[in-house]
């Protein structure tokens, strides 16, 4: 499949470069995808959660009450998760929420992810670039140009550029990300995907090993 080639201007360089249909134009494979974006979201979760049950509440063991005869339940010390201040009975805990999916599977997740962006008309070819000094105005300046204004937009860097990073940190829908650091989940967030050339070249590189 062939796509044309813009500059930052938004004009048609004449330019045109060939996706590869193994990475591009595959039939998507939804549940690859389910399990690739549930792992990244599980990873996010910082599980340190923490209630402290009866044996970890600072209190008295007194027993408050006898055994029998008090016309209500059992309730022990001052710690019983049944009174304020008590304990919570099988509170939260620290825990790992992270979980394993295969390679293949992780690249054909984000292949399919492709796929559908390229079936949306979604992906924007451009030519390399780079910024010279960190300008928010200049940025912006592209995205009205390539016409994604508005829209959720992921530019997909083939190196780390800080001026382009620095430039487009504080524009609240624009991401700006490594085409070595691509994810199924940042790829389907985005409603338009804007890729360099080199770029491609990279993708190409990870997706097809």
């Amino acid at each position: 499949m062939e796509v044309s080639v813009l500059n930052i201007k938004g004009e048609d360089t004449g330019k045109k470069v060939v996706l590869n249909d193994a990475i591009f134009n595959i039939e998507p494979n939804d549940h690859a995808i389910y399990l690739d974006v549930k792992q990244f979201m599980a990873n996010q979760r910082q599980g340190t959660a923490k209630a402290k049950e009866r044996s970890e509440v600072s209190g008295s063991t007194r027993k408050l009450g006898r055994q029998k005869g008090g016309g209500g339940a059992r309730r022990g010390d001052i710690n019983s998760p049944v009174l304020v201040g008590g304990g919570r009975v099988f509170g939260p805990k620290p825990r790992d929420y992270s979980i394993k999916v295969n390679k293949k599977v992780k690249a054909l997740a984000r292949r399919s992810a492709l796929s559908y962006k390229v079936r949306e008309n979604a992906l924007v070819v451009i030519e390399d670039f780079t910024i010279e000094a960190p300008k928010t105005k200049q940025f912006v300046e592209i995205i009205n140009n390539l016409k994604v204004d508005g829209k959720k937009a992921l530019f997909v860097l083939p190196a780390s550029d800080k001026n382009v990073y620095l430039s487009a940190r504080n524009l609240e829908r624009v991401w700006v990300t490594l085409a070595s650091a691509l994810n199924t989940y940042n790829v389907l967030n985005a409603d338009v995907m804007v890729v360099t050339e080199n770029s491609l070249k990279v993708v190409d590189q990870i997706l097809t090993k």
